[in-house]
């Protein structure tokens, strides 16, 4: 019974002393991003507690990351990376993965906002700007509409129609567009956007936040 004792000690003892010690395996990459994380947090202003509310990155993850104690997942780098309101290259800020140009692809069906029948509209301004502006594709079938609930206050909208005729209303406020038109709007009042041709209307939509 005393050797069994002794033997288990033991061997929680090393086990504890094996935990003790900082990880061998995490790749430079990860590294760089421990130091990003840490000091963009601090820059910012954040406790832990308040980027893991931000970034949906749970406290100790994050914890781990500055740590250099994990090695996280690209969707965890993208949430940190979305809460800091940067891109992922931004974030590890290494040369081989920072670019000035960011594109947002037509064939990538995760930018579709909504698709059907009616209304097509696709996401043309990276995820990341969506705190200040927002950028979209919008087609609109013959005799539907979009129409929206008042935004938050001071949101402003700017509609260009490239084809077919639209309807516009903003409040107690009517117009109608056709192609070349624009039309700046307060997007803070409910509002829609009707087809009112016989074609589909085709127009792009930016949308700014104060």
């Amino acid at each position: 019974m005393t050797d069994n004792v002794i033997a288990n000690k033991t061997g929680a003892t090393k086990a504890r002393a094996a935990s003790d010690k900082p990880q061998t395996g995490v790749d430079p990459a990860s590294q760089a991003l421990c130091h990003r994380v840490t000091e963009l947090r601090k820059k910012n202003k954040l406790t832990l507690d308040q980027l893991a509310a931000a970034s949906g990155v749970s406290r100790s993850m994050l914890s781990q990351i500055e740590r250099g104690q994990a090695n996280p997942t690209l969707a965890v780098t993208f949430r940190i990376a979305q809460a800091f309101g940067i891109s992922i290259g931004e974030l590890v800020d290494q040369p081989w993965t920072t670019s000035t140009i960011e594109v947002v692809h037509g064939d990538d069906a995760n930018n579709l906002f909504r698709a059907d029948a009616e209304c097509r509209i696709r996401t043309l301004s990276p995820l990341h700007m969506e705190k200040n502006i927002e950028f979209y594709e919008i087609r609109i079938a013959p005799g539907a509409q979009l129409s929206s609930a008042p935004h938050y206050e001071g949101t402003r909208e700017l509609l260009t129609v490239t084809r077919g005729r639209a309807a516009l209303r903003s409040g107690d406020s009517d117009c109608t567009l056709v192609e070349g038109d624009s039309a700046h709007y307060r997007g803070d009042l409910q509002h829609t956007i009707e087809n009112c041709g016989e074609r589909e209307l085709i127009c792009y939509l930016v949308v700014t936040s104060q």
